[in-house]
């Protein structure tokens, strides 16, 4: 749950990085599009029932690894769109602790009760 707590608050970081930071065009664009999602996506993750969301993250966080590279940000664009994305990329790796069960899956059909 802690991480997905960090990837949310990372999420809202990326929606305002371009004004705190002071940059703009593709950079700020790719982060108020990228932002709301990793942020969406690690809102649903916190529940256990929905933690399998985590991975939802993976393909944002690689386009923040390499999208700068393609669409040629300044260099504090890039640098935070790098770290940002290792980190949310490792962040959703994490599993978290599951305490219960919930339904079961096709598995239940022939497993005896």
């Amino acid at each position: 749950m802690w991480a997905q707590t960090i990837n949310l608050l990372l999420g809202v970081w990326l929606m305002f990085a371009p004004y705190i930071l002071g940059y703009s065009d593709l950079a700020s664009h790719s982060d108020h599009v990228v932002g709301p999602l990793v942020a969406t996506f690690s809102a649903i993750a916190l529940w256990e029932v929905t933690r399998g969301m985590r991975w939802a993250n993976l393909p944002l966080a690689l386009w923040l690894i390499v999208g700068p590279w393609f669409l040629q940000f300044e260099q504090t664009a890039l640098i935070n769109s790098l770290l940002v994305g290792v980190c949310v990329a490792g962040l959703s790796l994490v599993r978290g602790r599951i305490t219960q069960e919930f339904g079961g899956g096709w598995a239940m059909l022939w497993r005896a009760p």
